[in-house]
């Protein structure tokens, strides 16, 4: 399981732990974005349709640095509306937002301070996307949180991992030697900004399993970011422990706060502090092919299932290039949020419960257990088991 080293956390206490976490706690679910560059070729370049996820394309169709720049002159959201955004997720229950303020593609949804690559010196737009977004979220009292990419396609310390036919396949990539420390001291400039000047309550690391970063650079990075801000909390993905999509972490392994499960929900209760992470259709980034969305019922059914084993969920959207979410998306965050609206107290603040029944799931809260049925028996009775409290 997760198990915080008390020597990484400067030796917090329990009490201590409790504090910095609670408010991730008690939310249990929030809207993951995956916005940037890759909305723009949205799955398709050259007149070709490329398999995969959206954000992934140019590794998928082998897209050198200079030709996968051009995109950034085509970036230009001029339907972008942070607060629109902000209201949607706060509609749909949605207590936190999660954003790629930099993806394995390296192009920045912030001004960064070591970077023209990016949305405001980089873009038609010219703007600073998560300065905007970071201030709705505060008018609206949802929680401003990042994701950040340790692997970068565009870095020059990063390099293709081989070529294919002349052309670069991007993951995964190996850094020059000696230019670790080049990279890292990068990075460490975007997080510093991140925390500092955009409030950043969460750090979801991603893109950890290139060879070069080390559990030990991830322990190292996760105490330097808690020494900036206490009050913080990072991934597990931090450091290079994870074991696969299933997203926890190997014992031995320390650095941060929370297990990563992608796109599965734990078959049982998990002892630690974990969330899952699950797209509406099949991509992460925005696929003008892909229509593959699961149903609103689906969608609250995995947020019950979650609760109920102790997690969070975390729900993705992929905007398009010009700003707006797709039409799905949005349809499907309003059918959440009539669910949530009359229902959301039996998640906000609860605890895995102690059973799983046959015909749906269970949460409790202070005393209270809420009985959510996916299946009424045919008998019309519900059976939960004889509790000794």
């Amino acid at each position: 399981g997760l198990r915080p080293n008390p020597s990484l956390a400067g030796a917090e206490s329990p009490e201590q732990r409790g504090a910095r976490m609670s408010w991730w706690r008690a939310a249990r679910f929030g809207m993951f974005i995956h916005w940037g560059l890759y909305a723009v070729p949205a799955g398709e370049y050259q007149g070709q349709q490329y398999k995969g996820i959206g954000e992934w394309i140019m590794n998928t169709a082998r897209i050198p640095r200079a030709d996968y720049e051009k995109f950034a002159g085509r970036f230009n959201p001029q339907a972008f509306d942070a607060d629109a955004w902000v209201r949607m997720a706060k509609y749909a229950g949605m207590k936190y937002i999660v954003i790629t303020s930099k993806h394995h593609d390296g192009f920045c949804l912030f001004d960064a301070p070591n970077s023209h690559y990016d949305c405001v010196d980089g873009s038609p737009y010219g703007r600073d996307l998560l300065k905007d977004l970071s201030a709705a979220c505060q008018r609206h009292g949802v929680t401003f949180c990042t994701y950040y990419s340790i692997m970068d396609w565009h870095h020059p310390a990063q390099r293709p991992a081989k070529q294919d036919n002349g052309k670069p396949v991007w993951n995964p990539t190996r850094v020059k030697d000696g230019q670790k420390a080049a990279y890292s001291q990068y990075m460490k400039k975007h997080l510093r900004t991140l925390v500092k000047d955009y409030q950043t309550r969460v750090l979801w690391f991603d893109g950890e399993w290139p060879k070069w970063w080390t559990d030990e650079d991830g322990r190292k990075l996760y105490q330097w970011l808690l020494d900036l801000d206490p009050t913080l909390i990072v991934n597990n993905r931090v450091g290079a422990g994870r074991t696969g999509m299933s997203g926890f972490t190997k014992a031995g392994s320390f650095a941060g706060d929370f297990g990563t499960p992608e796109q599965e929900i734990p078959a049982t209760g998990v002892d630690s502090d974990w969330e899952s992470c699950m797209t509406m259709n099949d991509t992460w980034g925005f696929k003008s092919a892909d229509h593959n969305w699961k149903s609103t019922e689906t969608l609250v059914r995995n947020l019950i299932d979650i609760a109920s084993k102790g997690g969070n969920y975390l729900l993705n959207i992929g905007p398009r290039a010009d700003g707006s979410f797709p039409q799905a998306s949005v349809e499907r965050l309003r059918g959440m949020g009539q669910w949530m609206s009359v229902n959301g107290e039996s998640l906000y603040g609860s605890q895995a419960a102690l059973f799983k029944p046959q015909w749906g799931r269970v949460t409790r809260k202070q005393g209270a257990l809420y009985l959510h049925v996916f299946d009424w028996p045919t008998n019309g009775k519900l059976t939960i088991p004889a509790l000794d409290n």
